[in-house]
């Protein structure tokens, strides 16, 4: 070793992968010239590739006593005191790099991660936004910040994401994480792609085939997915979490398969992956239901929502309010002075403008949209929240949604109506012979904005029995705060219900748009029919392709909503009605569900009454 260079054989070792030679000539070279920075760094690396966690946290911490003002030795301390499994530590440590480096992007970004893997999700995604905001061109901050905006049901992942082709080719944990987080936000073919790719060359990443498997289910390629499971359990890679991953899906193709009693019993065998692992009680929840065990449904769900409203609360507060609104939007009124106000502008006619399914979620509306989408002169787009992006983009101009639009003129609503196209064409490949289908359910919220963007626009109101669609929603996992926030009890989903149908009711009377009421219960026993009205009224010819939708969701692959799994079935009537089974867990809703079973003519005790829409 010579004075001249005396870290020069020490970095040798580590580059030979030596490790055990590096840390003897570090330490050699600290007896004799003791706190030497870079032979105490060399040190901690050594030590840390000898999986040596607990001892490379001296060097590091006396790095940090040596030099308390250099940012990237408090990061590194950071980085060991996590490997050692201290992640309270770890932040703590990371703070102070930030603090010292507050412009830095990759300070910012381990501080988000280790905030993200304690949970701390809204200071996760605040932090790593910020990284974005100093560094937009890096993927590996993008892909972080979308984590953690997805675990604050935040939708700015979305936009973080979109460039993901720009990034190729990734390190492979990064595209396998940059896969999930596209599932995660519903682009499951795009995910799917990464993942053959990522498995092309590197076929033993048990991470990516689980992801592949779970993509494959969600797409409706089941054997495929079987098939990947078997080869991962055979080969006996991994771990117990890949074991465990193994048999979570493998419940999810039973329930598929309708081997519900298997589904319950490796749910139940398996249990939840942690405390926190509110999805495990969803599905336990519906395995039982099809099995016939209901209390045991409402056992699980009762854990379920516990959970996942704990985790909410800790991103959200503001949901939990006294003085919280059942859902967004649905307290608000456009009052009659404000609409008289509205200048009379140009803008489409009904040929021209997207029809618009809505409907509290869990009507029927997934069922419509397959059916519309199949009709060759109409395209569907999924559920996209895009007059949510439109709305907060007028609030940044002064103007609220629905008491401000009397405000906007010609040119505004021209600029709202190229945002909404620009929107959709980034979702689908548009097709300009056919008119959009816009499928959100709680779009019913937004009914005058969407009447000053598209005053001549047809609406389909999809209605079902009041009593099952609560039924189904306090059974969803629902990916949307505020309406997993109000699943969180069958009451507080019987408000809400009334709360979101009394805005719709009161916007349709005061605006009168041109509107179709399909009852679920009437489509699935008259289809024929039903459809042929649904056709006559948006001037259709042909409504028979309408009646073609398994073959086309098939075709689709992927669709965005809990209905997935029914939709590319032959309708049944096994979903009305079914509020029955739980009828005595209904006793205390149906006094506040009663203005809308007698509104909309259904019953409590046997079901619709029919009658006119």
């Amino acid at each position: 070793m010579t004075d001249d260079n005396p870290t020069a054989p020490i970095v040798a070792a580590l580059r030979s992968g030596d490790a055990v030679t590096a840390e003897q000539l570090s330490r050699r070279q600290l007896q004799r010239t003791p706190d030497q920075h870079n032979v105490l760094l060399l040190l901690g690396l050594s030590l840390q590739r000898q999986r040596r966690f607990e001892d490379a946290l001296a060097p590091y911490a006396r790095l940090t006593e040596l030099a308390p003002d250099d940012s990237m030795y408090w990061a590194n301390y950071a980085t060991a005191l996590k490997l050692a499994g201290d992640r309270e530590g770890a932040e703590r440590a990371s703070k102070t790099a930030v603090r010292l480096s507050p412009d830095q992007p990759d300070r910012l970004e381990q501080l988000g991660l280790l905030r993200l893997q304690l949970g701390k999700f809204l200071e996760a995604r605040d932090t790593l936004m910020r990284a974005f905001g100093k560094a937009p061109e890096s993927a590996s901050i993008r892909i972080h910040a979308a984590r953690a905006c997805i675990a604050c049901r935040d939708s700015r992942a979305d936009n973080l994401l979109r460039p993901w082709r720009e990034w190729l080719p990734l390190p492979d944990d990064q595209q396998c994480e940059l896969a999930d987080m596209l599932t995660q936000i519903g682009e499951m073919q795009d995910a799917v792609e990464l993942l053959g790719d990522l498995l092309q060359r590197s076929p033993a990443d048990s991470a990516a085939q689980l992801l592949l498997a779970k993509s494959y289910e969600r797409i409706n390629r089941l054997g495929e997915a079987q098939e990947l499971l078997d080869r991962i359990a055979a080969s006996g890679a991994g771990g117990p979490g890949v074991r465990r991953e193994v048999a979570v899906q493998r419940a999810q193709l039973s329930m598929r398969m309708r081997a519900y009693d298997d589904a319950r019993g490796l749910l139940e065998q398996i249990g939840p992956g942690s405390d926190l692992d509110y999805g495990h009680f969803f599905s336990l929840a519906k395995a039982c239901d099809k099995c016939g065990d209901y209390p045991a449904v409402m056992r699980a769900l009762g854990v379920a929502h516990e959970l996942q409203i704990a985790e909410i609360g800790e991103y959200a507060p503001h949901l939990f309010k006294s003085n919280a609104p059942p859902l967004p939007h649905a307290n608000d009124r456009l009052a009659e002075t404000d609409y008289r106000e509205w200048p009379e502008l140009k803008a489409p006619d009904s040929l021209e403008s997207p029809v618009f399914v809505v409907g509290f979620p869990r009507s029927g509306t997934t069922l419509l949209e397959q059916m519309l989408d199949a009709h060759p002169r109409l395209q569907s787009m999924d559920e996209r929240p895009f007059l949510n992006t439109l709305s907060d983009q007028l609030e940044d101009f002064d103007v609220a949604v629905p008491e401000g639009l009397h405000k906007l003129d010609q040119s505004d609503c021209d600029e709202l109506r190229k945002g909404y196209v620009t929107l959709a064409c980034s979702k689908v490949p548009r097709r300009w012979d056919a008119r959009l289908v816009d499928k959100n359910p709680l779009n019913m919220l937004w009914l005058p904005m969407i009447h000053r963007m598209f005053p001549r626009a047809k609406f389909i109101l999809a209605l079902r029995h009041p009593c099952d669609v609560v039924l189904s929603c306090y059974m969803q996992n629902f990916r949307a705060a505020p309406l997993a926030a109000a699943s969180r009890s069958l009451e507080h989903l019987a408000v809400t219900y009334v709360a979101a149908m009394e805005n719709w009711l009161y916007h349709a009377k005061l605006i009168q748009p041109d509107i179709f009421i399909s009852r679920y219960e009437d489509l699935i026993a008259d289809t024929a029919s039903q459809t042929a009205r649904i056709a006559t009224f948006l001037g259709l010819d042909h409504p028979g392709s309408m009646l073609q939708y398994e073959a086309r969701a098939r075709e689709k692959g992927f669709i965005a909503t809990p209905s997935y799994t029914q939709v590319i079935e032959p309708i049944n009537r096994r979903g009305a009605g079914r509020w029955q089974r739980y009828r005595e867990y209904f006793e205390p809703v149906l006094p506040i569900l009663a203005p809308m079973l007698d509104r909309w003519g259904y019953r409590a005790d046997i079901g619709p009454a029919g009658g006119a829409d």
